[in-house]
């Protein structure tokens, strides 16, 4: 059974054909989203407003629940591997859906290595040791998640399942052990840097609670998506925003301005709770998001990469493992190729990763903006979701804005994409004009 979209494109309705249940869909969605921020932005962002950092999270948070919602309602309604790339399909042709395909497999996929390089900074960094060993603690946090995801999302999901809880479990200690050292004088005074100190804050975390693009690409693995991925989603935005919220509070509360002059916030919040545990609690913790966010986003990247080629905008060889239940093996490997590539650039610029986080950065919102404004064209008037849609398309507007000189990246994926398109045209004509010739031959004959 099939709709017709506002655009005039026929959609599948979603199949129930996946064997993922909502525990598996909501650990891939708090993986995605939590990410390696919970190391970092705690202290960021309170040297950023201090005590009102906390207003930045929850601000966020609920600038968060339209963009939440509006891929909800996309991934539930059409559940396929091509995710954001499917629904741009539908909405604005095959061109546009080219570009958005592209700009996530080649774009976003910058940010593989700058994950790796993260956590494994920050392991040697709790842990000790020398910063060549960066490199191949890095290499070595990789192989667990392709491995896991070369089995499929039957495998995968389950070890992202065992990483979540366990997740969870360790941030509900870490704030339990540190609770009792809160000083609320440390929350006074409560705008040491005004409102503007909380625009900063917010612009911080807008990156913490980026990645429900990134779980379309699997939706079609789950069970029932139209019920599955709704509430998946209103789960991670509950333990996501319930993590950020508090962690910030205690390392406000325990750690006062100090927060703000931390590279390691939460090392410093349990030195002063549980100092003999401390090191090894914060590298469990670098450990699991890291393999959690990498488990993620490699199973879109292949799925995504697989969809691509079955619809002819990668080679059609890559194309096993698109369909609900494949293990997209051989565009997975094009993933490791590209990770490669990436990783050794990273490697050679000194591992400096601001470069590489904007390309990532600014690759994802353009995606967000692509995707906000095809569920505006095919979801259906007067639902929450197309409500959500008009107002994320706003807020991802205003993103790309601030995105400026670091959009060339992405703006060149669109011109390849638009580019493949006019040569398709061309040798399209080619081909017709002969047999349009033998035509009129055969007629003047």
């Amino acid at each position: 059974m099939s709709t017709t979209t506002r655009a005039g494109t026929r959609a599948a309705e979603p199949r129930a054909g996946g064997t993922l249940g909502l525990p598996s869909a909501a650990a891939l969605y708090v993986a995605a989203v939590l990410g390696t921020g919970v190391l970092v932005l705690p202290g960021l962002a309170a040297r950023a407003a201090g005590p009102a950092s906390v207003v930045g999270v929850l601000g966020v948070l609920a600038l968060s629940v339209p963009l939440a919602a509006t891929f909800a309602a996309l991934a539930a309604r059409h559940p396929d591997a091509g995710g954001v790339a499917t629904y741009v399909r539908l909405a604005l042709g095959a061109t546009a859906a080219r570009s958005a395909g592209y700009l996530f497999f080649f774009g976003v996929a910058v940010g593989i290595p700058v994950v790796a390089v993260s956590g494994a900074s920050y392991l040697v960094a709790v842990l000790g040791g020398a910063s060549w060993a960066v490199v191949p603690v890095a290499a070595a946090l990789l192989v667990p998640p392709f491995v896991s995801t070369a089995f499929g999302l039957r495998v995968s999901g389950r070890v992202q399942l065992v990483l979540t809880a366990l997740l969870v479990a360790i941030v509900i200690g870490v704030v339990a052990l540190a609770a009792p050292a809160v000083d609320p004088a440390n929350f006074t005074p409560p705008l040491p840097r005004g409102w503007g100190g909380v625009g900063a804050a917010m612009s911080l975390f807008v990156w913490a609670f980026a990645g429900w693009e990134a779980v379309t690409h699997i939706a079609g693995e789950f069970r029932n998506p139209r019920r599955t991925i709704p509430a998946a989603t209103a789960i991670a935005l509950v333990v996501v925003g319930l993590a950020y919220l508090a962690l910030q509070l205690v390392a406000v509360g325990v750690l006062g301005d100090a927060a703000g002059g931390s590279s390691v916030p939460l090392l410093d919040v349990l030195a002063r709770s549980a100092p003999g545990a401390a090191r090894w609690v914060i590298a469990v913790i670098a450990a699991i998001v890291t393999l959690g966010v990498l488990g993620a986003y490699l199973s879109a990247f292949a799925k995504l990469g697989a969809s691509l080629a079955r619809d002819g905008d990668l080679p059609r060889a890559l194309a096993p493992g698109a369909e609900s239940g494949g293990a997209p093996r051989r565009a997975l490997a094009v993933v490791g190729v590209l990770t490669l590539v990436y990783g050794a650039a990273l490697v050679a610029s000194g591992l400096d990763l601001a470069p590489f986080i904007l390309v990532h950065t600014s690759c994802m919102v353009v995606v967000y903006l692509l995707g906000a404004i095809a569920a505006v064209r095919i979801l259906p008037r007067r639902t929450a979701g197309r409500a959500a849609a008009v107002v994320t398309v706003v807020l991802v507007a205003g993103l790309v804005g601030l995105a400026g000189l670091h959009l060339v990246i992405p703006l060149a994926l669109v011109v390849v994409a638009v580019a493949l398109t006019l040569i398709r045209r061309a040798a399209a004509r080619r081909s017709a004009t002969p047999r349009r010739s033998r035509r009129a031959r055969t007629l003047r004959a």
